[in-house]
């Protein structure tokens, strides 16, 4: 942390705490308490499963610091870390004493359902601790610790134990936030990527009706296709590729597994290069979950979830980046000869759930199409890796959200706000340089405005000059704007005014780039063409 001021004790129901006061970046002071248990640790006769609330405590807990993050497996490096108890929330308040209790935003981590962690490291709280709020971020399970499901209802493993994991942490903000002079009755919850696609899921389970008040999912929705693991065997693959020799028997598959070291258990090679084809992008994510139990937070479909959504009537800001597809970059670097091979196999340019419901005539189709409209009479192969990548911004994120818009202005009443990120920083977009090294040099790839809402291990102070400061200024501004009064409309963004989306102006977007512009959207073409892919009933 940027500086500690002195230590601060807070009085929980649970048990006393003690966090500091700190300075951020550019000199603002905030109260800071870390590693705050809100689960039991999942541990031993808990591993898989719901996770309890945390057991009250004697003495002081020291919340001056935190390290930990859940059990996984780096996707890039390989690398293994984390602890298994790993159940801790953060909280970071601007004052703990107001006239009026302060705005709550929390925030849930992406890294696709299989790493991740709500630390400074990534998610330091120094530019939201400019504004009058309280900001949240917390701890969920991950790969299979968090997502491992098996059909016996005996063994009350159905998955999802992740999203239950977010679910009790939303549970215990609505009850405990009071003690740091939030607000209660006004929590904004926002997460990107992955973490976007679990902030749809909160604003679509039951689990969570009036939990909060206002949602932003960044960069993934429920309609975006890895946000739904199909039903599968990988319990029995898990436990065969770590020495089980038994047969796919669930309870036997479930002794074994809880009997291995956490670090071997995400240690795992599950794919089958069929469902790589298909899609699949990791074996263990959010699912339907097989049966239904009193904690359930998957029942059906994630269509019929959208549909029939208590966060319907709830305000919600929408968007992502303008080359999401940069994060596609290193697995197409790794195996550039899978470039070369795509026309061997056209079907693999359409998306699997169209295809599941199409003649094998339709789907060479609808495949002509996309390669038409990407690259026209030439033949996709390794030298168009930006027009792939481009493709991939698509398929595998814009159109996602595209249909969750849609959603929004079919089921809901209230207003959806839809912005396109469009700030390219040579040096400041962190997530398009970890994706794509100096092979590619611009382009705001998959998770860039977290460059600008997070302080992180790489962040550095700028000229207050600097267009990379402005933006981290309007970022701020928007976000905690909108979890203030449900506007994003603000001081930093004045010479605009930015109306939700309206069905007959869908295609209306504030452009957040060196300035700040309301826009047609410039994917919105390509974005019909794959809206034309889908039968009506199945866009939204």
């Amino acid at each position: 942390m940027s500086g500690s001021l002195e230590t601060y004790e807070i009085s929980l129901p649970q048990g006393q705490i003690k966090g500091t006061k700190c300075r951020t970046l550019y000199d603002d002071e905030y109260y800071s308490f870390e590693r705050i248990p809100f689960g039991k640790p999942p541990l031993g006769e808990l591993r898989f499963k719901a996770p309890q609330p945390a057991d009250p405590w004697t003495g002081v807990l020291d919340c001056t610091h935190f390290g930990v993050k859940p059990v996984q497996k780096n996707m890039l490096t390989g690398a293994i870390d984390g602890n298994e108890d790993c159940l801790y929330l953060n909280v970071y308040a601007k004052q703990l004493k107001t006239k009026k209790p302060l705005p709550v935003m929390v925030y849930i981590f992406g890294g696709a359902f299989t790493v991740g962690e709500a630390s400074r490291e990534l998610y330091g709280p120094d530019y939201f601790m400019a504004k009058d709020v309280i900001l949240v971020t917390f701890n969920y399970r991950v790969d299979c610790f968090g997502f491992l499901s098996l059909k016996d209802p005996s063994l009350d493993v159905p998955g999802n134990a992740g999203l239950k994991d977010q679910v009790l942490a939303l549970k215990w903000v609505k009850k405990y936030i009071y003690y740091f002079n939030g607000d209660a009755d006004n929590i904004t919850i926002f997460g990107n990527s992955t973490g976007g696609c679990c902030t749809h899921y909160m604003m679509c389970t039951e689990q969570t009706r009036g939990l909060f008040h206002k949602a932003i999912p960044m960069s993934g929705t429920l309609f975006n296709y890895w946000s739904d693991t199909p039903p599968s065997d990988f319990a029995y693959r898990l436990a065969k590729f770590h020495g089980y020799d038994g047969e796919n028997v669930d309870r036997q598959v479930f002794d074994y597994l809880r009997s291995v070291e956490p670090y071997k258990l995400v240690n795992h090679n599950l794919l089958t290069p069929e469902e790589c084809r298909n899609g699949l992008l990791y074996p263990f994510g959010a699912t339907v979950e097989p049966y239904v139990t009193a904690d359930c937070v998957v029942p059906k479909s994630q269509l019929e979830m959208v549909r029939d959504a208590w966060a319907n009537d709830l305000p919600v800001m929408l968007g992502g980046g303008s080359f999401e597809g940069l994060f596609m970059y290193p697995g197409l670097k790794a195996n550039p000869k899978s470039m070369d091979t795509l026309t061997q196999d056209p079907h693999r340019f359409v998306p699997y759930d169209v295809r599941l419901v199409n003649t094998d005539e339709q789907i060479l189709k609808f495949s002509e199409k996309l390669i038409k409209l990407y690259f026209g009479d030439e033949t996709p192969s390794s030298k168009h890796v930006m027009t792939l990548l481009d493709y991939y911004s698509y398929k595998v994120y814009w159109h996602g959200w595209h249909r969750t818009l849609k959603a929004r202005l079919a089921y809901s009443k209230a207003p959806t706000f839809y912005y396109r990120f469009d700030f390219d920083s040579p040096d400041f977009n962190f997530y398009r340089k970890k994706f794509c090294g100096n092979d590619i040099k611009s382009g705001v790839s998959h998770a860039d405005e977290l460059s600008y809402l997070f302080r992180n291990s790489q962040s550095w102070k700028l000229e207050k000059t600097s267009g990379e400061y402005l933006t981290i200024q309007r970022l701020v501004g928007i976000w905690t704007s909108f979890a203030a009064k449900s506007n994003p409309n603000c001081e930093e963004i004045k010479h605009v005014t930015w109306e939700p989306s309206t069905k007959d102006q869908i295609q209306r977007v504030i452009n957040i780039s060196n300035e700040v512009t309301i826009i047609d959207l410039p994917e919105y073409a390509k974005l019909l063409v794959w809206d034309s892919l889908y039968k009506p009933e199945m866009l939204f």
